[in-house]
């Protein structure tokens, strides 16, 4: 099965949670339309994403990791370490207000770490909404921020997060999200491109030594903190030894570990 990572990156209340829930909705990841990937007590109060959060969807026997990111400045280091270890992003645009400060911060990293992003200019159906500015804009940021002219020449999807709807073209019909679903499997490389295909599973070769990095970190009541990582080579197993690798005041050190439980993002 193919592998498409991606993380949902914007300016504070552009939609990304909006849009990550009604990807989910769509390919059955949830039945409920009160689910939200905004779970955490403070996050429900403040109606704001603090935390990263990733989910996976199955489209077209593709899975797709999704990683829904903090908007806010002030958790704009959750950001940069979760642009690490996916392979591209949807820079998600309001169509009325166009990019902002935290829309500028998320793409100057994206950009720094190579990735081309996909825009989807999303709320085009407020009545101040203008895509083709906002396009403008948007186009004028990449070159701003030192967009390499791969990076510039990016594609576009308009979309109506709530509404859970997405155009490839101002003007056409839609009924759901199938043509950003579409763009991500033409346009977001295979994980397994990133290693040796012919001994690849899932996107991960096999035949070296397991290495993976942790983005985000985890909670569960009976176990208690778990790591979320990305695995780039070899294969992790239950009761695995493993060396992890701290970087402590500015200084790196290894420790020894053991692998006590195994999780996956599957539905």
């Amino acid at each position: 099965m193919e592998i498409r990572n991606i993380a949902i990156i914007a300016h504070v209340d552009h939609g990304k949670t909006t849009l990550t829930d009604a990807l989910m909705k769509q390919n059955g990841a949830t039945s409920d339309e009160g689910v939200s990937m905004d779970s955490n007590d403070l996050e429900k109060e403040r109606g704001i994403t603090i935390y990263s959060k990733n989910t996976s969807i199955y489209y077209r026997d593709t899975k797709i990791n999704i990683v829904d990111t903090p908007g806010h400045a002030d958790f704009g280091s959750e950001v940069e370490r979760v642009l690490r270890a996916i392979d591209s992003v949807l820079l998600l645009v309001d169509a009325v207000e166009g990019p902002m400060p935290q829309t500028r911060f998320v793409l100057k990293k994206s950009l720094e770490l190579g990735l081309k992003p996909i825009v989807v200019i999303n709320k085009i159906d407020k009545p101040a909404a203008d895509a083709h500015r906002v396009h403008d804009e948007i186009l004028e940021l990449f070159f701003e921020l030192g967009a390499t002219d791969e990076q510039a020449d990016f594609e576009t999807i308009y979309a109506i997060g709530r509404e859970g709807k997405a155009f490839k073209n101002l003007g056409d019909e839609s009924k759901d999200l199938s043509p950003l679903l579409d763009l991500i499997l033409e346009k977001v490389p295979d994980a397994a491109s990133k290693g040796d295909k012919t001994t690849a599973v899932g996107g991960v070769p096999q035949n070296a030594v397991m290495s993976a990095q942790v983005f985000n970190l985890g909670y569960d009541n009976f176990l208690g903190r778990m790591a979320v990582c990305r695995i780039y080579s070899g294969k992790i197993t239950s009761g695995s030894t493993i060396f992890i690798k701290d970087n402590i005041e500015g200084q790196n050190k290894t420790r020894k570990g053991k692998i006590t439980k195994l999780f996956s993002n599957n539905h």
